[in-house]
């Protein structure tokens, strides 16, 4: 159970802040984990901006731009990463440019704050060698034959619809049929996105159903765990782990990884960025094209292993 937060305002301020929050539910669509996570942002902002009382509106709206850069400073100095430093400056954004919209209050100030360089991080990618060895060898893994088969099929839509994990595991029995050609994912903010079945995937569901232990019913849960429940991201990411010990693959490896070797194996097949963009659901496509440093990551490895004059000793 998360730990309920503290946000320092004062009387006046806390109803102001809950209808932000269900402004971001309600209106913009976040999800929960979205939502706890915007809100603590902006309860580590009031605690940090006046720590000796109650944060109110009037001291909201005073606040100059002096003040916003000694939190960053502050937070930069307790060595907050650049990446959450970048998402709580988002949200402190988000509530006052809220606050602006409604007529609530103006602070110019905020503005001027700009948002930290994140640390450019590429997506983790398998070669297509490597993934058909992780299709073939997840089935092995597990105790049993049909999680075996539960986890094939689970990595097969990973890796061959571009799925999230938890794109994946929302799925329901009917979702995806022998007649089906397309798949309708729900993915983040709530946006719906259409994805092509490759003809593959069926089999291997069907395979899997077919050897579960719990009878597969209209609009419940496709993927199960052990014991009949919705099955836990957490529980195939220990599947994958297993898996890298036995292939001795990189420990940074995770389920995720199927995905960015969808997105990069598209692309070096000459799919372009948008199609690509539109597959993978994501909202910008800055997002997808970092994809592009993989692919030339990747065909610098191959060079420099494949070009005669690279093994030519001085």
């Amino acid at each position: 159970m998360k730990q309920a937060i503290d946000f320092n305002a004062d009387a006046t301020l806390l109803p102001i802040i809950k209808r932000w929050c269900d402004y971001l539910l309600k209106e913009r669509m976040y999800s929960e984990h979205t939502l706890d996570a915007y809100s603590r942002d902006l309860a580590i902002f009031l605690q940090k901006i006046i720590s000796d009382r109650k944060v109110s509106l009037s001291d909201l709206e005073n606040l100059d731009v002096h003040a916003f850069r000694r939190f960053l400073s502050e937070r930069a100095a307790q060595k907050v990463t650049k990446s959450s430093m970048a998402r709580e400056i988002s949200s402190i954004k988000s509530f006052f440019k809220w606050l602006d919209a409604n007529d609530i209050a103006k602070n110019s100030a905020i503005s001027i704050i700009s948002v930290p360089k994140k640390e450019k991080v590429l997506p983790k990618a398998l070669d297509v060698e490597d993934a058909f060895e992780v299709l073939d060898e997840i089935k092995n893994i597990a105790t049993d034959a049909w999680q075996g088969l539960r986890d094939r099929a689970l990595f097969m839509l990973l890796y061959g619809c571009g799925l999230r994990i938890s794109e994946a595991l929302a799925l329901n029995v009917g979702d995806i049929t022998a007649k089906s050609e397309f798949l309708r994912i729900r993915g983040k903010g709530q946006k719906d996105r259409i994805v092509p079945l490759l003809p593959i995937i069926w089999p291997n569901i069907e395979a899997y159903l077919a050897k579960s232990p719990y009878a597969a019913q209209e609009g419940e849960p496709l993927f199960l765990g052990a014991r009949g429940e919705r099955l836990s991201p957490r529980v195939v990411q220990r599947q994958m782990q297993k898996l890298r010990m036995r292939m001795g693959l990189p420990d940074n490896l995770t389920p995720h990884a199927l995905r960015h070797s969808f997105a990069t194996q598209l692309l070096a097949s000459g799919v372009d960025l948008r199609s690509i963009q539109q597959l993978l659901g994501h909202s910008s496509l800055i997002t997808t094209q970092r994809y592009t440093d993989v692919q030339i990551e990747t065909l610098q490895k191959e060079y420099h292993k494949a070009h005669p004059l690279e093994k030519t000793e001085e």
